[in-house]
């Protein structure tokens, strides 16, 4: 079997740390134990990650980039519904099986380490609600930039709050989550009266 190339080494680690960090958390995580489990020597994660953090933060990159490259930006005629359920339907994917136990993770961790925090707005968060504007101003081009940014800040906080949520154990959305989407557009559009 041929040695793996630099990209699905760096892959196999990302997998592994995810995984590792899901199960036993950020702090009791140890290079050593993400190198165990992608079955690596523990100085060849270095070669492609600088520390733990940094690792954690190219976990959610990765996942961030996987997500998106399935992601093609609503047409700018598209009615402002499916605009709405793309914002959404990105972030809520994305946390499917295993990925709510490394959310918590994240969360966890950047409520108490600066560095990360600042680094996962920087890398994540920042990216993110660029793209989301960018749904958003296509589907309202005369809207006021304001608003358009404070609304895709809305969303990006009822998504996160949906999310912490979800962790928390509530039934209504473990049994609702594939359908999110759809019930948060039309609630936000059309409200509670809809």
């Amino acid at each position: 079997m041929p040695d793996p190339t630099p990209e699905e080494r760096r892959a196999q680690i990302l997998e592994a740390a995810a995984t590792v960090f899901a199960t036993k958390g950020f702090h009791r995580t140890t290079i050593r134990d993400i190198a165990k489990h992608a079955r690596i020597a523990d100085g060849t994660v270095y070669l492609y990650f600088e520390n733990k953090a940094a690792l954690l933060l190219a976990v959610f990159q990765h996942m961030r980039d996987a997500i998106m490259a399935n992601a093609a930006p609503p047409a700018p005629t598209t009615d402002l519904r499916t605009v709405l359920r793309a914002m959404l339907s990105h972030p809520l994917t994305a946390l499917r099986d295993d990925n709510f136990a490394l959310f918590r993770v994240v969360v966890s961790e950047m409520l108490v380490n600066d560095d990360l925090r600042a680094l996962y707005h920087q890398h994540i968060v920042q990216p993110a609600l660029d793209g989301a504007e960018l749904y958003l101003r296509a589907a309202l081009p005369t809207q006021d930039p304001l608003t358009i940014q404070l609304a895709v800040r809305a969303v990006s906080g009822m998504v996160m709050g949906l999310t912490i949520q979800y962790t928390f154990g509530d039934p209504v959305l473990h049994a609702h989550w594939d359908t999110l989407p759809d019930h948060l557009a039309d609630l936000i559009i059309t409200g509670l009266d809809g």
